[in-house]
């Protein structure tokens, strides 16, 4: 039996991840991520992402590890994981508001990073109309898989668990000058990355920003309005319509594979949507 690893082509997740708009959802995630000061604190105190020389090998080696988690055999995921959290359980961060030092692996830590990816996968592929409602709770039921692998013992598994998440979390979160120069890196983006990347990043940005909830809108010091959901939702459908009649993106032998399986599971049945797939 082939080995596909935590999911497979029968898998909401891989038909997600294999959207070209998934771009939007990880700017996104790490807009959403850098609100929680101690995640932000500790992610700057630690990382070579603020480092102009360094900065985008750092973001590559963020991207492999998703895709080497979400298209990865067994065996190579575990091994990816591994390595993560062995190096996240050498990190210690400081806390300038307590004086503290904490560990970069503890729960809330972790959980906040992997439920504020996911749902920012599925909120934009819900909104893009790549995913009906069912189809979004089912991405999160598999995302558990994910949480897992970096050591979670359990994290939301649907949209309302995940609405409730959010909510308990937001008295923690804070808009910290970490934050602010996070940001500033992705509307202005420094050091080694190719024209291209530079120039298309602040763009994507823009739409990540627009799609985030209208709390977190405000914490970036932007308005909360109802119209604001509305383009945001109408700019991320007119993509989804544009990339769905290019050609694929050249991508790594692990994304060719997954596109392959998935089509040979569609040329089975009937090819649908899906949000057809799996809302019924």
């Amino acid at each position: 039996m082939e080995d596909n690893g935590l999911f497979g082509p029968d898998s909401v997740t891989w038909r997600v991840h294999l959207e070209p708009l998934m771009w939007v959802g990880g700017l996104r995630a790490l807009l959403l991520q850098s609100l929680h000061p101690r995640v932000m604190r500790g992610t700057y105190q630690n990382s070579a992402l603020f480092d102009p020389a360094k900065g985008w090998a750092r973001f590559q080696r963020t991207v492999e590890f998703v895709s080497i988690r979400t298209f990865g055999t067994t065996a190579e995921v575990e091994d990816a994981a591994a390595r993560v959290r062995r190096l996240h359980g050498s990190l210690r961060g400081h806390d300038p508001d307590t004086g503290r030092s904490f560990r970069l692996d503890e729960p809330e830590y972790l959980r906040w990073v992997h439920s504020t990816e996911v749902d920012s996968y599925a909120q934009v592929a819900l909104r893009a109309g790549i995913l009906d409602g069912a189809g979004a709770d089912r991405y999160l039921a598999e995302s558990v898989r994910a949480a897992r692998v970096i050591g979670l013992d359990d994290a939301p598994t649907s949209r309302a668990e995940m609405a409730a998440y959010l909510q308990r979390m937001r008295p923690r979160l804070a808009l910290t000058d970490e934050a602010r120069m996070a940001v500033g890196n992705l509307f202005a983006p420094k050091g080694h990355a190719p024209a291209l990347i530079k120039l298309a990043i602040p763009t994507v940005a823009l739409v990540s920003l627009a799609t985030l909830p209208r709390w977190g809108r405000r914490m970036y010091g932007l308005p909360g309005l109802p119209t604001t959901d509305l383009a945001a939702t109408a700019t991320l459908r007119a993509l989804r319509t544009a990339t769905d009649v290019l050609p694929d993106v050249p991508a790594p032998p692990g994304i060719e594979r997954a596109r392959r399986l998935v089509r040979s599971v569609d040329d089975v049945s009937e090819p649908r949507s899906v949000a057809r797939i799996v809302g019924g």
